[in-house]
């Protein structure tokens, strides 16, 4: 009896006893939101980052942020798979493999190129719209290299999505028409990859997850990007040292922006496995959402009423697309 009541009298005993009984699904979810939280500030924190160091820092070299990037996504991959094995390492079984990782890198080293670039021209809100047109580009590409068709609804769902492109470009106060080149490029090229991709891996015997994808096409990315550095922006070494001796936080806000780089693929490939392509492509239509409001707030862009309509049509074309291809698989 003694002992009964000793237990009753210690809530403390309660609450740890509680602790322990926590149910799975519950930390399974938060487990996931800690994921989805990560990959948000990822995705949007190396975006705005881009925009800063590019266009309001005075630091122009688009081709040599990129390779920061790839340099930390080869050592950090390097790191999560052999030493903290986040995933088991998959390796390269012939020639042919290593050709179509290392086409997938160029690809990739073109968009992502691409999109650094417009960021010195066009304000974030912009670049986001533009980038959200990928589904039409994805449907084009994989209309003209494998001849797949899809559902007469799916493709109409496309039509507000370069509509609204169309109507947000006549609305941007800071429309650059390189800048703009550039992002529809890099965004053409971000489909091209991933329709590529399907195909060049399709067999069982050369699918490798996103994780080791970046391990072999980061260094392949590097190897391109390098001599690109030298000879498209020669005065890259002396500008970036002489920013570094004049602000202090210089070389701190490229390591911080060369992680989130990493760190978005990273959240990206684990928020899928935790869930399913189709929540992180809803979670990606809001996230662009977010990094717009969030950039207009940081940088101040000027937005117009006609600029936000159109992007708000492109989402919404985003949207049903998606709805349209899970409803006619």
């Amino acid at each position: 009896m003694r002992a009964s009541s000793s237990l009753t009298n210690h809530p403390s005993s309660n609450k740890t006893l509680e602790n322990k009984l926590m149910s799975p699904s519950r930390k399974q979810a938060l487990f996931i939101s800690s994921l989805i939280i990560l990959w948000y500030s990822s995705n949007i924190g190396v975006l705005l980052l881009n925009k800063f160091l590019l266009s309001n820092y005075g630091f122009g070299f688009p081709i040599f942020l990129t390779m920061c990037h790839m340099t930390a996504c080869a050592v950090l991959s390097y790191v999560s798979i052999i030493f903290l094995k986040v995933v088991p390492l998959q390796r390269i079984k012939s020639r042919s493999q290593f050709i179509k990782i290392a086409t997938l890198s160029i690809v990739f080293c073109a968009s992502v190129v691409g999109g650094n670039i417009s960021l010195r021209y066009l304000p974030v809100s912009f670049n986001q719209a533009v980038g959200a047109t990928t589904p039409f580009f994805t449907a084009m590409f994989a209309y003209l290299m494998t001849f797949k068709r899809e559902a007469w609804v799916t493709y109409a769902a496309l039509v507000p999505v370069v509509v609204g492109v169309v109507i947000a470009s006549g609305g941007e106060p800071s429309f650059h028409l390189f800048g703009f080149i550039m992002c529809i490029s890099a965004t053409a090229a971000r489909a091209f990859k991933s329709v590529l991709q399907g195909i060049l891996l399709s067999s069982e015997g050369e699918k490798l997850n996103s994780m080791n994808l970046m391990l072999y096409m980061s260094p392949v990315a590097i190897l391109v990007l390098l001599p690109a550095t030298f000879i498209m922006e020669p005065n890259v070494l002396h500008v970036t040292i002489s920013l570094g001796m004049e602000h202090r936080f210089m070389w701190l806000l490229l390591a911080i922006n060369s992680t989130m780089a990493y760190s978005a693929n990273l959240s990206n490939f684990l928020v899928t496995k935790h869930t399913s392509a189709l929540t992180l492509q809803v979670l990606g239509n809001a996230k662009g959402a977010v990094a717009v409001v969030i950039s207009i707030l940081l940088f101040r862009n000027p937005v117009t009423f006609v600029g936000i309509a159109g992007y708000s049509l492109t989402v919404l074309g985003v949207v049903a697309y998606g709805e349209a291809k899970r409803r006619f698989k």
